[in-house]
């Protein structure tokens, strides 16, 4: 068995891929793979990626877009601490 990844555009057409394919033994190889040069992908022209198993499709299409990061809070003054209990005097 052997598990590859298809690279396609967004509109599913395949594209060939910025970093040469391989095949691999086990699925985890492969998504770990992937896991380690989506960005140059993305960046080659791929849009997303499928996973097969031989010829049968495991999963996808997976985008590579980056996920879109959370949006900036708002930063509110610091609260003002509360005074605590005076120091006993001895």
């Amino acid at each position: 068995m052997a598990w590859t990844w298809r690279f396609e555009a967004a509109d599913g057409t395949e594209v060939e891929p910025s970093v040469p394919p391989e095949e691999f033994p086990t699925q985890g190889d492969a998504e770990s793979w992937i896991g380690e040069v989506w960005k140059e992908l993305a960046a080659g022209g791929a849009d997303q990626v499928t996973l097969f198993e031989d010829d049968t499709r495991v999963y996808g299409p997976m985008s590579l877009a980056a996920a879109d990061p959370e949006p900036a809070a708002e930063s509110e003054p610091a609260a003002e601490p509360e005074p605590g209990p005076a120091p006993e005097e001895s």
